[in-house]
């Protein structure tokens, strides 16, 4: 059977989004099971549903003993659920709590098959939830325990909806009965997840829609009143304890404390500027880089097509919203990939021109070899001479993925090319994740750490040595996941005082001087367990992590 007769096959009724969902799927799940916990955001989540579920407080969100005030408790939901079924808290594995961001990635790239199979057939539909669930940012996504691959799912599912709603007004398939019920969970989902993004995207969305048809009948279809209860019943529940539990707290704290600072300056020293989010595109969206140039052509001359407006009112004001922000970082346009992917896929259902291929091939290629390269890169600063091999052939998928991909698109068919970088890709993206990323040892400080300690025995969930663990110097949230709640982010003299109670230390080498003096005064002494070396990429210094227990203790060992 051809390419074009299996691609048919494939995306016939519900196969498109399965197959789509399952592409997805494998992007993801191999960076999901092998890479350690992340900082910073990442194990903070975590850290905060497993708090969830050790305390049983499952409306207020807290870090270790403090308030966690910036985003809605949707994620944490998902996670204490995902790891009671899957884990448990005590066994702190990080894969149970990034299984909602895989399913996330998974129902993007669902959705994306079905709204945009309403407007430009199965077969492109089929290929813009492909192109969408292998870009490099969403298949990472994926595998990270945050809000941002939910988010990407559930405002997709939001717009699907409403763009099969827009089709079936233009004369497209119907729309469903359930079409309007998808839409309203969809957003209320978002919203619980990450608050206003999801709206504020399907409302500028619809806004231009309105604005440039002049008319919005169809909007009826989205069945408000119900609609607005459903929300409601997905939201307000949460939203009124909270409110009662915190007398208000969570929403000064969370629009003073978190969204106000984005809005008026670079949160967190992630400020950049206009242009940020466009310049880093071709990069977040390889191997779809491929298709880029097509697609914007087509939202060009095809910018009177339903479907095309519809991806147009969905990209253009967003985009703009986020490029204007002071605070930017890698993810924020993540939602609005779909709309790209839809018109990339829209540019694969006519002739390319020849400038569109030769360009698309360009991009295709620069962005494979510089991802190649980095690859090299990594391994030259945190590996050794024993990662070259899977360093090759990682490099080797990522550059063929630009290279053969952009040979196809010249040269043959413009769906195949598509879907030969989208499997190169895949498997580049794979090989990077689950093979070089947790060979790169000076990066996973925290994990290090924990080992060491379990083999010292020293971990608190062993149950031989006293706890909880003092650590001086550093306080990235990974290592308090790892060794749990109770973990004592302290000073020197907090780390003496561990000692002096027979409690484990870990100590920071920039305060081995204030630590050793503490001890002097405490009239105790320490023993040295093992050192720990690495860098802290959350701040770009190198550490030295050394772990103590009393000298008074005798000496502990793995059997």
């Amino acid at each position: 059977m051809t390419f074009e007769g299996e691609l048919a096959r494939l995306s016939r009724g519900w196969r498109g989004p399965a197959v789509a969902a399952f592409i997805a799927f494998v992007a993801g799940l191999p960076g999901m099971l092998a890479v350690p916990a992340l900082d910073r955001d990442e194990s903070r989540f975590a850290q905060a549903t497993a708090q969830m579920l050790e305390t049983r407080d499952f409306v207020v969100i807290r870090y270790q003993d403090e308030p966690r005030f910036k985003k809605p408790v949707g994620i944490h939901w998902l996670q204490a659920a995902s790891v009671s079924i899957f884990s448990s808290p005590e066994a702190r594995q990080i894969w149970a709590y990034r299984i909602p961001s895989l399913l996330g990635a998974m129902l993007a790239a669902a959705a994306c098959a079905w709204g945009a199979s309403a407007f430009f057939g199965a077969e492109a539909g089929l290929l813009s939830g492909a192109l969408l669930g292998t870009t490099f940012l969403l298949s990472t996504e994926a595998l990270i325990a945050k809000t941002d691959a939910v988010l990407c799912g559930t405002t997709l599912l939001a717009l699907a909806a409403l763009g099969r709603l827009y089709a079936e007004a233009r004369g497209g398939p119907p729309a469903g009965k359930r079409a309007w019920l998808l839409f309203w969970i969809g957003l209320a989902v978002a919203t619980l997840d990450k608050g206003p993004i999801a709206p504020l995207i399907v409302a500028f969305t619809i806004a231009v829609l309105a604005a440039v048809d002049r008319r919005g009948g169809w909007l009826g279809r989205l069945n408000w009143p119900w609609g607005l209860i459903v929300f409601a019943a997905v939201i307000g529940p949460w939203a009124g304890a909270v409110t009662v539990a915190t007398d208000g707290g969570f929403w000064s704290a969370a629009l003073t404390g978190d969204l106000a600072p984005k809005l008026a300056g670079g949160q967190e020293t992630h400020g950049a500027p206009p242009g940020y989010h466009t310049l880093l595109a071709p990069l977040l969206m390889f191997p779809m880089t491929l298709l880029l140039p097509a697609a914007a052509v087509t939202a060009w001359r095809r910018r009177r097509e339903p479907g095309v407006r519809f991806a147009l009112a969905w990209l253009i004001p967003a985009w703009i919203m986020f490029e204007a922000m002071p605070t930017k970082l890698v993810h924020y346009p993540l939602p609005l990939y779909g709309a790209v992917a839809w018109l990339a896929a829209a540019a694969l259902t006519e002739p390319l021109g020849a400038r569109a291929r030769w360009i698309g091939a360009s991009l295709s290629a620069v962005f494979g070899l510089l991802l190649a390269g980095a690859c090299f890169y990594l391994v030259k600063l945190y590996g050794d001479l024993s990662d070259l091999p899977v360093t090759v052939l990682t490099a080797g998928l990522l550059a063929a993925a630009g290279l053969v991909g952009g040979w196809l698109l010249v040269r043959r068919s413009p769906p195949l090319a598509a879907a030969t970088a989208l499997g190169l890709g895949l498997l580049g993206h794979a090989a990077l994740a689950a093979g070089i990323a947790p060979r790169l040892q000076p990066l996973w400080l925290s994990a290090r750490t924990e080992a060491a300690l379990e083999r010292a025995q020293l971990l608190p969930d062993q149950g031989i040595a006293a706890a909880p663990v003092t650590v001086a110097g550093y306080a990235e949230p990974s290592l308090v996941f790892a060794v749990g709640t109770a973990t004592e982010l302290g000073g020197p003299e907090d780390a003496a005082q561990a000692i002096a109670e027979g409690r484990p230390a870990v100590v920071e080498a920039r305060e081995e001087a204030a630590f050793r003096q503490a001890l002097s005064a405490a009239r105790t002494q320490a023993r040295l367990v093992a050192a720990v070396k690495g860098l802290d990429y959350s701040d770009g210094k190198t550490m030295t992590l050394r772990i103590y227990q009393s000298a008074a203790t005798e000496p502990t060992s793995s059997p």
